[in-house]
């Protein structure tokens, strides 16, 4: 795993660009098209998460708390997770390894890993 340092590195220079199939209303993520959600994808809106700076700070807090893949593109994990204050499981994948750029959304319920990530995240203090 990472030191401490190289995950704030990280996590400062991460960047959140979203996925307009996860998103009801755009909201302030500048988005193209706005919003076009899918019936099989879970919605960052259902899950509280409707601004770019909260979705931005899930990133961060994953990143920075090593809730990350080992499987990486370039310097970047391929998948960051976090749990949002709701208590929703969240997961972001890297879009574009050049910028350290994500995109993330609510984990569905049925995924195995979800339980997982909420355990780890809760214990992380």
């Amino acid at each position: 795993m990472e030191e401490r340092a190289e995950l704030e590195a990280l996590a400062d220079r991460s960047r959140y660009g979203g996925n307009p199939e996860h998103k009801r209303n755009p909201g302030d993520f500048g988005l193209t098209p706005p919003s076009s959600p899918r019936p099989a994808k879970t919605l960052c809106d259902d899950a509280g998460v409707s601004r770019r700076e909260a979705a931005h700070e899930l990133l961060r807090s994953g990143i920075r708390d090593g809730l990350v893949s080992q499987q990486s593109r370039g310097n970047w994990p391929q998948n960051v997770w976090a749990v949002s204050d709701g208590g929703v499981p969240f997961e972001a994948s890297l879009e574009n390894q050049e910028t350290g750029t994500y995109h993330g959304y609510p984990m569905m319920a049925a995924d195995p890993l979800r339980a997982e990530i909420k355990a780890r995240w809760e214990a992380r203090s």
